[in-house]
């Protein structure tokens, strides 16, 4: 597939997707928004992606959200009701939350590996991903309060589920900078790689290695854990249960189990 935004690549069941407004600081567009629900939906549907990294092509990561897209979101909703103004502004919000949420949605591990700035919408962006990986000389904003608003579209949701509701709320308030040592520190992101060739390099190994296990069993995996953070202990035991009395006896268990006993690679279908 083609897409206005983003370079998609697929080599070895990594997928890259890869931010591509470079001139515009991976400014986020409405048709960036859009592809990247095109584009994940396309990663969870192929049966030859196990992973995705997902980056940004030149400076910086993202400059979050296209403010020529906010300046004219006032056209694209108005109406001659008020009611129905509102009512299509809801569904605007909701339909960039849908975009950034095809992440979460997505089968297949996410890993973002960040370089240079993310703000606004990248951290709304980043905190639906599945691992969060960055250069040394990466920084984070959670810029939306600079703007007069209330970030929308998943930052206050996911952000006190990562980083503690303490630290999520300062950083929400005060919109800012963290840099890569204290991100690595709050537990934003997993490791910071001393710069941008080294994350590239890091952030595809590690995609590697997960997309040399069970497929099946990385996917139950992502929907056990993305379960669990949103049900009880009790809920999230019944869930695994129920999925591994139909998944478990697999073919993949059997490559494994036949691999660990005669020392070599186990080969999976997707």
């Amino acid at each position: 597939m083609t897409y206005e935004t983003l370079q998609v690549t697929l080599e070895q069941h990594v997928a890259v997707i890869r931010l591509n407004r470079p001139d515009k600081a991976n400014a986020m567009n409405l048709a960036m928004w859009h592809d990247i629900r095109t584009a994940f939906e396309w990663a969870d549907s192929t049966p030859d992606v196990r992973a995705v990294v997902l980056e940004g092509e030149g400076k910086l990561f993202t400059s979050g959200i296209d403010l020529q897209m906010m300046m004219g979101l006032a056209a694209s909703i108005r109406n001659d009701c008020d009611g129905r103004t509102r009512e299509n502004l809801r569904r605007t919000i909701l339909d960039l939350q849908d975009c950034l949420s095809s992440l979460e949605r997505c089968r297949k591990p996410v890993l973002a590996a960040i370089h240079g700035a993310c703000i606004g919408g990248g951290i709304d962006l980043i905190t639906c991903a599945d691992m969060r990986y960055c250069s040394a000389d990466a920084w984070f904003s959670v810029k939306e309060i600079d703007i007069g608003m209330t970030a929308d579209v998943g930052t206050l949701q996911r952000l006190p589920r990562l980083i503690g509701e303490g630290m999520a709320r300062e950083l929400a308030y005060t919109a800012r900078k963290v840099d890569a040592a204290e991100a690595r520190e709050i537990r934003l992101v997993n490791r910071v790689f001393e710069s941008r060739e080294a994350l590239a390099g890091g952030v595809r190994e590690i995609a590697a290695g997960i997309a040399a296990k069970s497929p099946l069993a990385v996917r139950g995996t992502k929907e056990m854990i993305s379960y669990a953070r949103d049900h009880s202990v009790a809920d999230g035991l019944n869930y695994i249960a129920t999925w591994n009395a139909a998944m478990l006896m697999s073919n993949d268990l059997q490559a494994a189990m036949m691999a660990n006993m005669s020392k070599q690679a186990p080969v999976f279908d997707n």
